[in-house]
């Protein structure tokens, strides 16, 4: 395990993959406070860390090990931290910060059943609103749900150079189940792992350190390579100098938003099985969306035309592509454990166009497909 980027077919859990791809996307400095069911992701990245030069911090709590991943992606490190359910909720302010900010980062939530301290070792898929919203003021972030242990690994190599690129938090919404099951990885050669690092400005000192490009997304300063400059969290200007002033609060808002929204497209990913023809659809992600594959491929041989939309990005929400088959689909069917999170998502973006069922489960235990396979046989039925 001393090799900076492990190659090749391996068996790992999805916190240990998730770990992996946390290095082969470039992270070399983590910081986080143990919890469960993340700690596993932890204790590895705390292991192969040390060995290839990053470094590891186990913070007092949660607030801190944020805080701590914040200065050392503005120090230049590609920095991350994982957590569940209360650090989450604990990590919110700082997730605020980083977007002010503009820092890049990458934060793994594996998600447990809840609310407060709920079940810490069950699965839960309630964190989706608050990935988005819960920190408070208008902004986004970038959201990734893999469905299997190979993609906790290319996912967090993604969300590193997401977070580079855009600069801005991405977060990957893991579950219990993902993060704890052994499953086949196969793990490219660094050389065939692309990897994006952020840009930096020119200009030193640098006068304008929030001064956009034609992408609506500044150069970022190094602290300790020469550069001089501010930054706060308060509303700022293109100096990064506080100014609280509605017209700049308004420009900076709209460019912090924009900057992801008009790369939606970019950055959206999905997979799309069955929808050719397909009259009633399930919309999933995580652990769900496997169940709801197989869901869908015994109802296909029962002849109802069933498909899946797996959103592999839950955030930005795919909206173009749920309103492409919304005028296609007759009815649209979102399991999710939790009591209703992105069906209300699927129901604005559908707009009446179709039937929009919620199947829900509280926590602890996953859907099965027979579960799911019912759910669709009588939506069948109905249309």
């Amino acid at each position: 395990m001393s090799e900076a980027v492990l190659t090749g077919v391996h068996y790992l859990s999805g916190d240990d993959a998730a770990a992996e791809g946390l290095i082969a996307g470039g992270i070399r400095f983590f910081a986080g406070y143990p919890i469960t069911p993340s700690s596993e992701l932890q204790e590895r990245i705390s292991r192969r860390l040390p060995k290839i030069g990053g470094i590891f911090i186990q913070m007092e709590d949660e607030l801190s090990s944020l805080a701590a991943v914040i200065g050392a992606s503005w120090a230049g490190a590609k920095a991350a931290t994982a957590t569940s359910g209360p650090g989450f909720s604990l990590m919110q302010e700082h997730i605020g910060l980083a977007v002010m900010m503009e820092v890049p980062l990458v934060l793994v939530d594996v998600q447990r059943a809840g609310p407060s301290t709920g079940m810490p070792t069950y699965i839960g898929e309630g964190d989706v609103m608050q990935a988005k919203w819960g920190s408070h003021g208008s902004y986004e972030i970038i959201a990734l749900s893999p469905s299997s242990v190979q993609e906790c690994f290319d996912f967090c190599v993604r969300a590193v150079n997401l977070a580079e690129k855009y600069r801005v938090p991405v977060i990957v919404l893991m579950s219990e189940t993902i993060a704890h099951i052994f499953e086949k990885v196969v793990i490219p050669p660094p050389d065939k792992i692309s990897i994006v690092s952020r840009k930096t400005p020119i200009e030193k000192p640098i006068r304008f350190p929030y001064k956009a490009d034609e992408d609506l997304i500044p150069p970022m300063p190094i602290i300790g390579e020469g550069y001089l400059f501010h930054s706060t969290g308060l509303t700022h200007d293109e100096r990064g100098y506080p100014k609280i002033d509605p017209e700049v609060q308004d420009r900076l808002i709209r460019r912090l938003c924009d900057k992801i929204r008009k790369h939606a497209d970019e950055i959206v990913d999905v997979e799309l099985f069955g929808m050719d023809d397909a009259r009633i659809a399930i919309v999933a992600y995580g652990i769900t969306a496997r169940c709801a594959k197989s869901a869908v491929r015994m109802a296909r041989k029962r002849g109802i035309k069933a498909g899946l939309i797996r959103l592999k990005t839950v955030w930005p929400f795919p909206e173009k592509i749920i309103r492409k088959y919304a005028g296609k689909v007759k009815y649209f069917i979102v399991p999710e454990i939790n009591y209703g999170q992105i069906v209300r998502e699927v129901e604005r973006v559908v707009g009446g166009k179709a039937v929009v069922e919620f199947i829900g489960k509280m926590g602890g235990v996953v859907f099965s497909p027979e579960e799911l396979l019912d759910a669709i046989v009588k939506a069948s039925c109905k249309i």
